[in-house]
């Protein structure tokens, strides 16, 4: 079942005083301290029409809350993530103008991009609109091995003994909560990856659910374990892991000294390896999602039953491809998740982050066919617990063409939240619906 979520827009219903005050408030793509605000209406409430359909735009733009008369804005028009193949300008009478989109053949979306100066500042909007987002497919492929391929990965993990230390970190546990820092060995080279485990203080044996959940791109570790104390604080064992083997406890200069071996390009690791599947960066990540379960079932808090994986953007991806490798995995929140149809550029349309269009040298055989191997499309066709996914339509990051491609392809039992309004974020409310569906599936429903 799909609930389409309208934000923000409510002029309707109440004043623009008020109603400036709650968007600007109420929506981080718009900051909190702008002199401008853009607000751009598509003429179907749930920006989403039929291929053939004419969407119209009624765009309005205020400076200091006053709208802006006369001013010129100049738009363009692009399939998602793509150069622009229509542009024009327009004025704005009384802080207002509607603008009409070409029809679209094919499913998918097409992105107005507004641009406005005014007194030497440049402000910028833009709005996506889908057009029978439920047809569309991905580009990508199921190797025809794909599934040997990962057997004999998943073989090679269950023979690597499982070790870890498991640390008490009393600057994190609260009346309510207990924390520990888990050191987790992932293969026999024995690489590492840590992760902050907490759980209901003094929680009895066999009574808790686990929530599993991965990181978002970047060479980082772990910033604020707290984030989502309520996990524990509503009887859960959540952990929140990192995957590149750096301590959460080190210091800045430690951290630093360890990145230079990325080449100080932050996402770079996600090219590392990619024209070989078997040295491919992400190999390790993915099998070491798998082996957080493993220690995540020797835990003697958990109930033996529930375990979900959670997780944004990389998070998401990666809480989608651990649900599809290990069975043991009851129930999947993933938000708006990346390396999902990689290699959709080669069709002319939206890729999935990290973007290898924009890569030079990506486009290769070998690292096209390694691509196959750890896109989302692929681990989401093998899903089999109920999935809970969200994304908006304004997110340039994870654009929702590719969400919509793993979506489609989904069999098992899922749900899309979709927030048409956002960028590449998630607010607390969404945050909190993802805790509330896991736990309604850890109960049953």
């Amino acid at each position: 079942m799909i609930r389409r979520i309208l934000l923000h827009f409510l002029l309707s219903v109440i004043t623009f005083a008020l109603s400036v005050i709650s968007f600007v408030a109420g929506a981080e793509n718009y900051p909190y301290r702008t002199d401008a605000l853009w607000i751009a209406q598509p003429d179907h409430a749930d920006w989403l029409y039929k291929t053939g359909e004419a969407p119209e735009i009624d765009i309005r733009l205020y400076r200091y809350g006053i709208p802006q008369d006369g001013v010129e804005v100049v738009w363009e028009a692009a399939d998602d993530l793509m150069a622009a193949d229509e542009k024009g300008t327009l004025a704005l009478k009384d802080g207002q103008a509607k603008l009409r989109l070409r029809p679209v053949k094919k499913p998918g979306f097409r992105d107005l991009r507004l641009t406005v100066k005014i007194d030497g500042a440049t402000y910028r909007h833009h709005v996506k609109v889908g057009f029978s987002p439920e047809k569309i497919e991905p580009y990508t492929r199921m190797p025809s091995d794909f599934d040997e391929f990962w057997r004999k990965n998943l073989d090679e993990l269950a023979k690597t003994p499982l070790k870890y230390t498991i640390t008490p970190a009393p600057r994190y546990s609260t009346d309510k909560i207990d924390a520990f820092l888990v050191k987790l060995t992932v293969n026999r080279q024995g690489q590492a990856v840590y992760g902050y485990l907490t759980m209901p203080k003094d929680a009895k044996p066999g009574s808790c659910p686990i929530v599993m959940c991965p990181p978002g791109a970047g060479i980082k570790t772990i910033k604020n374990p707290m984030l989502h104390k309520y996990y524990a604080e509503n009887g859960c064992i959540r952990f929140e892991m990192e995957i590149h083997g750096l301590n959460p406890e080190m210091t800045e200069e430690q951290f630093l000294e360890i990145a230079k071996a990325f080449s100080g390009k932050e996402n770079g690791y996600l090219c590392n390896g990619l024209d070989n599947r078997d040295n491919y960066y992400m190999r390790r990540v993915y099998l070491a999602c798998v082996r957080a379960i493993d220690f995540l079932t020797t835990l003697p808090q958990w109930n033996g039953r529930d375990i979900g994986v959670q997780g944004g953007s990389q998070g998401g991806a990666l809480a989608i491809v651990t649900a599809a490798l290990d069975p043991r995995v009851t129930a999947v929140a993933a938000f708006h998740p990346a390396l999902s149809d990689m290699a959709a550029f080669k069709a002319g349309r939206a890729d999935g982050y990290p973007h290898f269009s924009r890569i030079p040298g990506s486009d290769t055989p070998e690292k096209l066919s390694t691509m196959a191997y750890y896109d989302v499309v692929n681990f989401a066709r093998r899903l089999k617990c109920p999935v809970f996914m969200t994304w908006g339509y304004n997110d340039n990051t994870c654009a929702p063409t590719t969400s919509y491609a793993v979506y489609n392809v989904i069999t098992a039992p899922k749900e899309a939240l979709l927030t048409p309004v956002n960028e590449h974020w998630t607010s607390d409310t969404t945050e909190r619906a993802a805790h509330d569906w896991l736990k309604a599936r850890f109960a049953g429903k």
